[in-house]
C-alpha cells in the first residue's frame, strides 16, 4: 500500500466519521460544528482530485457560509426554546423514531449508495472531446484557467441565471420580514456579548482575509479562483467584523446596499446583451475583448456576492426605521 493511497482511505474513513456524527449528534451545535468539519475534509478530497476550484468552493460556501447560517439557526432556535419553556416540553413528549423504521432508512440508504457505487466504478472511460474544445478554444478567451473560461465563456447563461437566483433568495429571505419591519435593519448578528477574543479577530483577520479574497478574484482568470470564492471569502470577513460588533448590519431600504446586490448581475446581462446586439451572440465577446470584459464582470460579482452572502446570513428585517 503506497503512503497516497493511504492518505486517501484515511481522508475516506474521516469523512465517513463525520457524516454519521453529523447524521445522527443529538445536540445541534455538535452535528453543524461535524457538518462544518465535513465540508473541510471535503475540500481536502477535492484537491486530491485535482479539483481545485471546487475545493475552494467547498470550503468557502460548503463548510463556511453554509455553517454560519446553520450556527445562526441552531442560536435561533435556542432562543424560542428558552422563551417558549412549554414548546420544549412538547417536544421532548415526541415519542422517538420506531427501531424498524431506522433499519429499514438505513438499508434503503446503503443499497442506494451500494448502486451509486457500482454504476461509478463500472462507467467507461470519460469522453475528451470536450475537455479538447476547450483547450483549443480557451486561448481566444485570453485566460489560462479552464474553469473560468467554461463559466464565463463557454456556458455563461448558467453562470449568469446562478448570479441572478442568489439575488432572488436574498430577497426571497427579506420578504419573511413582518409588515412594519419592511425596509429595517436585519437582527444584530453579535451573538457574544463583551469577548475580547471575537473583537481581536474581527480587528486582525478582515484585512488578510479581504487581501485573499481579492486575490483569489484575480488569480482567477489564469490559476484556481474566481468570483464565488472570493467574494466569499469578502463575506466572510464582513460576518466576521459584524459579529464582533465592528460594524452594523444597514437597512434593507438602502440604495447603495441593493445596487450593491445587483450590481453583478445587472452588468452581466448588459454585457451579453452587447454581445446579441454587436453580432457575436447573447454573452458573446468581441475579438481581443474576451479577458477584459470577463475580469469587468467577476470584478462586479465578487462584490455583488460578498454582499449578497452576507445580508443572507443577517437575515429578514426585524426593525422598522425611525421615522
Amino acid at each position: 500500500m503506497t503512503l497516497t493511497l493511504f492518505a486517501d482511505l484515511g481522508l475516506l474513513i474521516i469523512l465517513l466519521g463525520l457524516a454519521i456524527i453529523t447524521a445522527f449528534a443529538r445536540p445541534a451545535f455538535v452535528a453543524v460544528a461535524a457538518y462544518m468539519a465535513y465540508g473541510l475534509v471535503m475540500a481536502l478530497a477535492w484537491v486530491r482530485l485535482a479539483a481545485v476550484d471546487v475545493a475552494l468552493t467547498e470550503a468557502a460556501i460548503g463548510s463556511g457560509l453554509t455553517g454560519m447560517l446553520l450556527l445562526g439557526a441552531v442560536a435561533w432556535n435556542q432562543r424560542q426554546t428558552e422563551a417558549h419553556p412549554r414548546r420544549r416540553q412538547i417536544r421532548l413528549q415526541v415519542p422517538a423514531t420506531h427501531p424498524l423504521l431506522i433499519i429499514v432508512v438505513a438499508a434503503v440508504c446503503a443499497g442506494v449508495s451500494a448502486v451509486l457505487a457500482w454504476v461509478v466504478v463500472t462507467l467507461p472511460e470519460p469522453p475528451t472531446l470536450q475537455v479538447e474544445q476547450v483547450r483549443l478554444a480557451l486561448p481566444a478567451t485570453g485566460l489560462g484557467n479552464p474553469v473560468t473560461g467554461v463559466l464565463l465563456a463557454f456556458r455563461a447563461i448558467d453562470t449568469l441565471l446562478e448570479s441572478v437566483v442568489l439575488v432572488f433568495a436574498l430577497v426571497g429571505v427579506w420578504s419573511l420580514a413582518d409588515d412594519a419591519a419592511w425596509g429595517g435593519r436585519p437582527r444584530s448578528l453579535r451573538l457574544v456579548q463583551h469577548s475580547h477574543a471575537l473583537t481581536l479577530l474581527g480587528q486582525l483577520l478582515p484585512p488578510f482575509g479581504v487581501l485573499m479574497g481579492l486575490y483569489l478574484f484575480w488569480a482567477g482568470a489564469d490559476a484556481p479562483g474566481g468570483a464565488f470564492q472570493g467574494g466569499t471569502l469578502l463575506a466572510a470577513m464582513w460576518v466576521l467584523a459584524l459579529s464582533a460588533g465592528l460594524a452594523k448590519v444597514p437597512a434593507v431600504s438602502n440604495r447603495q446596499l441593493r445596487l450593491l446586490i445587483s450590481i453583478g448581475s445587472l452588468l452581466f446581462l448588459a454585457i451579453g446583451l452587447a454581445g446579441w446586439a454587436g453580432g457575436v451572440g447573447f454573452l458573446g465577446y468581441p475579438a481581443g475583448w474576451s479577458k477584459a470584459l470577463i475580469l469587468i464582470i467577476e470584478a462586479t460579482l465578487t462584490l455583488s456576492i460578498a454582499v449578497t452572502l452576507g445580508m443572507l446570513v443577517a437575515g429578514r428585517p426585524h426593525r422598522a426605521l425611525p421615522r
